[in-house]
């Protein structure tokens, strides 16, 4: 990396704190440059969203050849979303971290290495190590199922959003009136408006797999509470009797 964009990248972290910065490394025209994006998270002195349409600037204008950002306050290491996307992205990753007092670490640079997070006892990081994004992972790794992935604000169940109920049939899924099976994904209402949790069903006695916010994702025994703030379970078409 030339020394003008990684300076970019460090006066970007310096400026953007205590948010994490974020942007993409290209080649346009034939030079190296350093496109800062927009962080749009709902918390974003933890996590970072690219604003949609710095992306589409930057796939527009030159070749993407990186991406960086930085952690206020913490580490250079990348963390398991990190792992998750740099692998997703297939493109090397450049990590500082940066203080109130302006300071910054080197930049460490990752590369994609096919990471993909464990079942049990991944991070929680929305949008990518969520709820949907186990049952995605378990129908697709258990099953061979490709569910489509849907693009979600943070803290979507308490805006225009609907996630589940606005796509579980365009997933694949439809409502069931009998008995619960194996792979069935249960929807559930935890603390909101709408129902904003899913688990799937995976038997061996009445468990379930799943990822709340801000845990790690387990299995637990499908009752109690759990039933309580069940509001329906649905069955992916392929596994229809």
């Amino acid at each position: 990396m030339k020394i003008e964009t990684e300076q970019a990248i460090r006066e970007h972290a310096i400026a953007e704190y205590p948010r994490e910065a974020c942007g993409f490394i290209a080649v346009v025209k034939g030079k190296e440059r350093y496109l800062p994006c927009r962080n749009v998270a709902d918390n974003p002195t933890e996590t970072f969203i690219v604003h949609h349409e710095d992306q589409m600037m930057a796939e527009d204008i030159g070749d993407i050849i990186g991406f960086a950002h930085s952690h206020p306050d913490g580490s250079p290491d990348m963390s398991e979303a990190d792992r998750v996307m740099c692998s997703r992205d297939e493109i090397p990753w450049y990590i500082l971290s940066v203080n109130a007092q302006g300071d910054t670490t080197d930049l460490q640079r990752y590369e994609p290495d096919g990471y993909e997070a464990p079942l049990v006892g991944r991070q929680f990081s929305h949008g990518v190590l969520d709820c949907y994004t186990l049952i995605r992972d378990y129908y697709s790794r258990e099953l061979n199922i490709v569910l489509p992935d849907f693009e979600r604000q943070d803290d979507w169940w308490n805006k225009d959003q609907d996630l589940y109920m606005e796509h579980f049939r365009d997933a694949g899924f439809e409502p069931i009136t009998g008995a619960i099976s194996k792979h069935d994904v249960i929807l559930m209402q935890v603390r909101s408006p709408k129902v904003n949790h899913g688990a799937v069903f995976i038997g061996g006695p009445d468990h379930i797999l799943h990822h709340m916010h801000g845990r790690l994702s387990t299995r637990e025994v499908y009752g109690g509470w759990y039933q309580e703030i069940t509001r329906i379970i649905i069955r992916h078409r392929e596994l229809q009797a």
